[in-house]
C-alpha cells in the first residue's frame, strides 16, 4: 500500500503509515460530549460530572504524536488504526497484542506493527484498566486515596474515548486510509487523493457537522452493557465501521465532502452517524466498565486481581 508523501502521512520503505489526526479535535470532542449525555444516573456522580475533562481528553493521544520525540511517537502511533485487509483470518482472536504480532510475523507482513495496527487491542487494554480501577475505587475506604483513584479513572476513560471514536471512522479500519490504495484494483474510480483523510474527518467535520447533527443519531433506549464481553463488542464496532469504507468513498466520489460548500445532506448524515456510533460505543464501554467492576476477580497466580498490588511470589516465575 504505497502512496506519495502528503498532508498527515509519511512514507517509509515504500509503505505508507497513518499520520493524519483521527477525526480532528472537533470531531473527537463532539463524540465525547455526545457520549457524556448517554451516561446512566447509576454511575457515580464524580464521573458523570467530569464531562468537560472527558471531552478535553478525547483528542489527547493525538497530542502525543510528535515525530521528533521518536520513542514516544513509535510507542503509540500504531494504536490508532487496524488495517483489516492485512490481518490474517482469526488473528483478531489473539490473546493479546503480542500474540497478535506473532501471528502477523508468521503471515509474512514486512512490518506488522505498521502494516496492521493495534486499534482493537488498545481499546480492550484501556477498558480492562478502567475496570480494574473501578474495582480499586469500590474497595478503597480512605477518602483521599479514593479521590486519587477517581482521577485515574477519569483520565483513562478520556483516553479510551479517543481510540473508540477512531474505531468509528472507516479510514481507520482499512489500507485505503488516505485515498484508495493505488496498488489495489479500483474499478469504481474512487479517489486516490492522499488528502482525503484530513479533508473528511478534520476539515469537513469541523466546518459542517454540529453537536446537534451528532445528537440526532444517538440511541434513546437505556444504555446496554457489554460487561464480560467487551472485547467482542469492540471488534464488532470496528467491523461495522469497516463495512462503511466503500460508502465513504462512494459519497466522496458522488457528492463530495467539501468543507467550503454547503454540505450535501447524505454526506452530512454519514459523518454525523459515524461520530454518533463512536459516541454510543464509548458510553457503552464507560458504563460496562462500571458494571463489570462490581464482580470481584479471584487472585491470579501472582496475587493480583482482587484489587490489591500483586504479591510477587518467587515460585510464580515471570508473568
Amino acid at each position: 500500500m504505497t502512496t506519495g508523501a502528503a498532508l498527515g502521512m509519511v512514507t517509509l520503505a515504500g509503505v505508507a503509515w497513518h499520520g493524519a489526526p483521527p477525526w480532528g479535535q472537533a470531531g473527537h470532542e463532539m463524540a465525547a460530549r455526545a457520549a457524556v449525555t448517554r451516561l446512566p444516573t447509576e454511575m457515580p456522580a464524580f464521573f458523570r460530572e467530569a464531562g468537560d475533562r472527558l471531552v478535553y481528553l478525547n483528542p489527547e493521544p493525538d497530542r502525543w504524536r510528535v515525530g521528533r520525540l521518536r520513542e514516544m511517537d513509535q510507542a503509540f502511533q500504531y494504536d490508532h488504526y487496524i488495517d483489516l485487509e492485512n490481518v490474517p483470518e482469526g488473528a483478531l482472536e489473539a490473546r493479546d497484542r503480542f500474540d497478535f504480532l506473532r501471528q502477523l510475523y508468521a503471515a509474512g507482513l514486512e512490518r506488522p506493527e505498521r502494516d496492521a495496527g493495534f486499534l482493537p487491542f488498545r481499546i480492550t487494554e484501556l477498558y480492562q484498566r478502567i475496570v480494574t480501577e473501578w474495582r480499586l475505587w469500590r474497595s478503597e475506604d480512605d477518602p483521599g486515596r479514593r479521590a486519587w483513584i477517581a482521577e485515574r479513572i477519569v483520565n483513562d476513560a478520556g483516553i479510551l474515548g479517543h481510540y473508540v471514536t477512531d474505531g468509528s471512522q472507516p479510514h481507520h479500519t482499512t489500507i485505503h486510509f488516505n485515498g484508495w490504495d493505488r496498488d489495489t484494483p479500483n474499478p469504481e474510480g474512487y479517489t486516490t487523493d492522499n488528502g482525503f483523510h484530513a479533508r473528511f474527518e478534520t476539515a469537513f467535520v469541523t466546518t459542517r457537522v454540529s453537536d446537534a447533527d451528532v445528537a440526532r443519531h444517538l440511541g434513546t433506549a437505556p444504555l446496554r452493557s457489554v460487561a464480560g464481553s467487551a472485547r467482542a463488542a469492540v471488534i464488532d464496532h470496528i467491523l461495522t465501521a469497516h463495512a462503511e469504507v466503500e460508502t465513504l468513498y462512494r459519497l466522496d466520489r458522488d457528492v463530495g465532502f467539501d468543507p467550503w460548500e454547503p454540505a450535501d445532506p447524505e454526506a452530512l448524515e454519514f459523518a454525523a452517524e459515524r461520530l454518533a456510533a463512536g459516541a454510543e460505543m464509548l458510553a457503552v464501554l464507560w458504563w460496562s466498565a462500571w458494571v463489570e467492576s462490581a464482580t470481584p476477580l479471584a487472585p491470579d497466580r501472582r496475587g493480583g486481581g482482587a484489587g490489591g498490588v500483586p504479591a510477587w511470589l518467587p515460585e510464580a516465575g515471570r508473568p
